[in-house]
C-alpha cells in the first residue's frame, strides 16, 4: 500500500484531530518547551543547586497538557501514569 505525499504529512495530524498547521504549531510549542527544559537540566547537571525541579516540572506539565488535549500514547494508560508519577526530580 503506497501513501501519497499528502497522506504522509496529514495522516498523524488528522488522527489527533488537528490540521497540519495546528499540529505544526503544537509540536513547535512542545519543541521550545523541551529545549528550555533541556537547557535547565544541563545547567542543573553542572550546578546541582540551580533548577532543581525545573526540567521534571516542565515534563509533568507537558504530559498533563497532552493528556488533557486528548493525545494518545502507544503505552497503556497505567504504564504512562507509572512513569509520570515518579517523585524523582531532575
Amino acid at each position: 500500500m503506497r501513501q501519497s505525499l499528502k497522506d504522509i504529512f496529514i495522516s498523524h495530524p488528522n488522527a489527533v484531530g488537528e490540521s497540519y498547521g495546528e499540529h505544526f504549531g503544537v509540536a513547535m510549542s512542545y519543541s521550545g518547551r523541551l529545549f528550555a527544559a533541556s537547557c535547565a537540566a544541563f545547567v542543573h547537571a553542572l550546578l546541582p543547586f540551580l533548577f532543581v525541579t525545573t526540567a521534571s516540572s516542565a515534563i509533568k506539565a507537558m504530559y498533563a497538557n497532552m493528556t488533557r488535549r486528548g493525545a494518545t500514547s502507544p503505552l497503556s494508560p497505567h504504564a504512562a501514569d507509572a512513569r509520570i508519577s515518579s517523585d524523582y526530580a531532575i
